[in-house]
């Protein structure tokens, strides 16, 4: 049993920037499917897949790297609000990643979303990891 289900997340996808994996396989559940989704959306993963014919249920990550210099597209995972400390933000406290190069995952009540999504439906909520 996993006690931080997101953190165990994103260290998957951290340690298989730093061996240069191409693909990385991770346990499923509906917030780590939308963070895929996010991170697919906003151009740092080249592609993933849902198995939901396996047991336990997977999603596979294709990683991005840039053709020439070889380097991830993801550069920085950082964990915020965590299991024995929440991070909670109202919309006018939302954060903004390198200034705005990077992503803030904020899950709201409207559900996971980005910091500039954020901002653009004037709602805060718990900001789960940050991106870049």
């Amino acid at each position: 049993m996993n006690t931080d289900p997101i953190a165990d997340y994103l260290t998957r996808i951290r340690n298989a920037v730093m061996a240069n994996h191409k693909v990385v396989e991770i346990p499923t559940s509906k917030v780590k499917r939308r963070i895929t989704e996010i991170l697919f959306e906003k151009g740092y993963i080249l592609n993933y897949k849902f198995e939901d014919d396996r047991r336990p249920a997977m999603i596979k990550i294709a990683l991005k790297y840039h053709p020439v210099s070889k380097q991830c597209a993801i550069t920085n995972l950082q964990r915020i609000s965590r299991p024995g400390l929440r991070k909670y933000v109202g919309a006018d406290e939302l954060p903004r990643v390198l200034n705005g190069l990077g992503i803030a995952i904020i899950s709201t009540s409207r559900g996971l979303v980005t910091d500039k999504e954020a901002r653009a439906m004037n709602v805060g909520g718990e900001v789960m990891c940050y991106v870049s």
